[in-house]
């Protein structure tokens, strides 16, 4: 077999937090036992085939490829394709890595028409399923790439000309197909081109609920397939759009309660999606953890300031912290995952930048759970955390009680506010608690 990666001899090792070797773990431990589970299933990263396999190094001001990876070279497209799934389980053999995720287009090129591109994608689809079997590597989640293709200008499911749609709805099933076949414990929708440029030309009522009658669609399929996993919505702000009808989590979850999918979906949330949205990381994860509807993660970040989606790969400590604080206390992601849906740059063209990508960010997020645990048992930080707790206990007993459970008129409320005169002002502690974060970010041995 034809060995894409010589320069990694052998599977990435686990050395501990005083090596210095750049191909070997320092904190990820994936069989090392905490709160009686395997460090790799509460983290369940997954490597993006597009990026790492079919990204070229492309950005708005270089649309050439820069990247000359050997697995990109063959008499077809079709050849090319099988070296692309051969590379890239050699990768995941190397890495230690125990799921992937793909678009059906990264999988398998299009065909001249819909039973071609069916019949490739199933062709790849049996090879991935062998290479699986052989390898123990798992499909975290499967989508369809339906904003690539010219046909998809003015959208997929919501473009003006059905047409289009039927030619999205052909993809998806595919997809679904594929990832029940590779068992798959996730399907995603992002909607790429799901949006509009201006109001001037759309009709916004008339694609959202073409939207809606798309993804229903898909559900009733999915149930005849008897697709066991979880879909999710992944949302993004805009880019290339103006605006896209899956803005931010709380646009997302407005628009599944509006159509009644909301017991079919939860939310995939990616870092730079969010930071588009003008939102942080944290804000999403917990704006879909508190509606029950965390699901699975995309874990990249984005530039400040610049204003496209630039996937680099996550390496700030305190990011990966609040984000796995969510996780965590919401008790882990049952179907989803930690997808590093993230490239290296357009200057890192060695294979070996893959290793190193990967490698740091997955130490990162191990670092990470580390220290989350540590607040945990300490109970210092996050909803559980004892100065919040504090800070709500009011609404525990008496009054609040009875404001939480809806069990008080606003004239008793009026009559409370009299008899108990003008609050207390009490400090939120912000900036203690910033402190205490910093102490366990930097200071606090972890081990």
């Amino acid at each position: 077999m034809t060995r894409y990666f010589p320069e990694v001899e052998g599977k990435i090792p686990y050395e501990g937090p005083a090596s210095r070797s750049p191909l070997a773990f320092r904190w990820y431990d994936s069989e090392r036992r905490i709160r009686g589970r395997r460090m790799a299933d509460h983290l369940r990263f997954a490597v993006a085939y597009w990026h790492t396999f079919k990204g070229g190094g492309t950005d708005p001001f270089g649309p050439d490829s820069v990247y000359d990876r050997p697995w990109s070279r063959g008499s077809s497209e079709l050849e090319i394709a099988e070296n692309t799934l051969d590379a890239a389980f050699e990768f995941f053999e190397k890495l230690g890595i125990e799921r992937y995720c793909f678009h059906d287009r990264d999988l398998a090129p299009e065909g001249s028409d819909v039973a071609v591109s069916a019949r490739n994608l199933a062709r790849l689809v049996r090879k991935a399923k062998a290479k699986q079997q052989e390898t123990g590597v798992e499909l975290l989640w499967g989508t369809a790439n339906l904003f690539s293709h010219p046909r998809y200008t003015h959208g997929a499911a919501t473009n003006p000309d059905p047409k289009v749609f039927a030619h999205a709805a052909a993809q998806v099933r595919r997809a679904i197909d594929a990832t029940v076949t590779l068992g798959g414990s996730g399907y995603v929708f992002w909607g790429g081109r799901e949006g509009y440029s201006s109001l001037i030309n759309t009709d916004m009522r008339q694609e959202r609920e073409q939207l809606a009658s798309f993804l229903h669609l898909a559900v009733t399929y999915a149930k005849k397939r008897r697709f066991k996993g979880r879909f999710f919505l992944e949302p993004k702000a805009k880019e290339p759009t103006t605006h896209q009808y899956d803005f931010d989590v709380a646009h997302c979850l407005n628009f599944l309660r509006e159509f009644d999918l909301l017991d079919h979906f939860e939310i995939n949330v990616e870092a730079n999606h969010a930071t588009l949205a003008t939102h942080s990381f944290h804000h999403e994860l917990q704006a879909a953890a508190d509606a029950g509807k965390l699901g699975s993660l995309d874990i990249n970040s984005g530039i400040e300031g610049v204003g496209w989606d630039t996937d680099n790969f996550p390496f700030d400590l305190r990011e990966c912290v609040c984000a796995l604080l969510v996780v965590q206390t919401q008790g882990g992601l049952s179907h989803g995952g930690l997808n590093f849906d993230a490239k290296v740059r357009r200057g890192s063209f060695d294979t070996l930048d893959l290793f190193h990508a990967h490698v740091g960010a997955m130490d990162v997020f191990a670092r990470a759970l580390l220290i989350v645990e540590r607040m945990r048992s300490d109970r210092v930080l996050g909803t559980a955390g004892k100065l919040v707790r504090e800070r709500y206990a009011g609404y525990r007993r008496g009054i609040g009680k009875r404001i939480m459970s809806r069990n008080v008129t606003l004239p008793e409320l009026e009559e409370y506010a009299l008899r108990a005169g003008e609050p207390d002002l009490r400090s939120g502690r912000q900036e203690l608690l910033e402190s205490m974060l910093n102490d366990y970010l930097y200071c606090t041995t972890i081990e």
